[in-house]
């Protein structure tokens, strides 16, 4: 999940406050009408007073709104959000967001990752709320995340279910990985320049729920490696997240000088990941985790040992 980590802005801090104060009110009002019997929606399942023409900025955050159940009522997403498939992609950027044609939409709320440019402050102006959910450090955040998504959408008790839901699932996974007495050992290729990842990530994370460690320490949570250091640390697993942008395949890997000598290289541990699934920290965390687990699932538990001579 190489991202970048903008902190939480006491801006949208406030923003989610105001929200579940809002949320909170909508859901009396819609209970009393309930009561008298009196339809309070808007034709497409939202109630009244919430936001019904909504903005992701960022793949994340749209996979988070379908996923709470409002996709309906997202009207565009940015030209990265290529799940799911009937998102209304656009030409909108989240690395470069331009005032103008995001208000060209009429959003009445935009969920983006990052403040670029300030847009935070121009959308406020233009009476437009924001959601700011800046790139997951823990699976934790994730599962904030997605239920101020749905506190903001009025989706609050569909965020709680799909929450449950991925815990119960990543559990289950989890439990489903033998347990070694040394944990594997990993490389994460970020690309073909050897950028990586420690355990002190989001991906990293996950890697360790599932037994593994990476090869890569210090303070620098996404290091670029030498290949010296790479070859010497001999990772038990090669994971290619750089297969669909850079065409990074086991073969490739083993042309590589030196690399052939690996064992990861030699037992074919050398894996293509979904790179979509393992730079984004929305719901589909769980179908990374799964896919991981089952690659570790298909290797040995114990290396064979050799067998000791009998006793003269």
């Amino acid at each position: 999940m190489h991202q970048s980590r903008a902190r939480t802005t006491p801006r949208s801090r406030s923003l989610f406050a105001a929200v579940l104060t809002s949320v909170a009110l909508v859901a009396s009002a819609c209970s009393g009408a309930d009561e008298q019997g009196a339809d309070q929606t808007d034709g497409t399942g939202a109630a009244a007073g919430e936001p019904q023409a909504i903005i992701s900025l960022s793949p994340t955050t749209t996979e988070m709104l379908y996923a709470v159940g409002a996709g309906d009522r997202v009207v565009a997403v940015d030209e990265r959000s290529d799940f799911p498939a009937d998102a209304p992609v656009t030409d909108l950027s989240g690395y470069t967001p331009n005032l103008e044609a995001i208000l060209g939409y009429q959003p009445d709320l935009v969920v983006a990752t990052d403040d670029t440019g300030d847009i935070v402050s121009g959308l406020e102006r233009s009476g437009v709320e924001v959601l700011l959910l800046p790139a997951a450090r823990t699976l934790d955040d994730t599962y904030t995340q997605i239920e101020q998504v749905g506190a903001a959408t009025g989706t609050v008790g569909e965020a709680a279910e799909l929450v449950s839901r991925m815990q119960g699932e990543i559990d289950e996974i989890v439990a489903s990985v033998p347990e070694r007495e040394t944990p594997l050992t990993y490389f994460h290729e970020l690309d073909d320049t050897y950028y990586t990842v420690t355990d002190d990530t989001y991906i990293g994370e996950v890697y360790s729920l599932l037994g593994l460690t990476s090869i890569a320490t210090g303070d620098d949570a996404y290091p670029q490696l030498s290949e010296e250091l790479i070859l010497e640390a001999d990772p038990d697993l090669v994971m290619l997240a750089d297969g669909q942008c850079c065409g990074i395949t086991p073969e490739v890997v083993a042309e590589r000088p030196g690399w052939g000598e690996l064992g990861a290289v030699r037992q074919d541990r050398v894996f293509v990941v979904d790179e979509d699934l393992a730079s984004r920290w929305g719901p589909r965390v769980v179908d990374f985790m799964r896919e991981v687990a089952g690659i570790i699932s298909t290797l040995p538990v114990n290396e064979p040992q050799p067998e000791s001579e009998p006793a003269s």
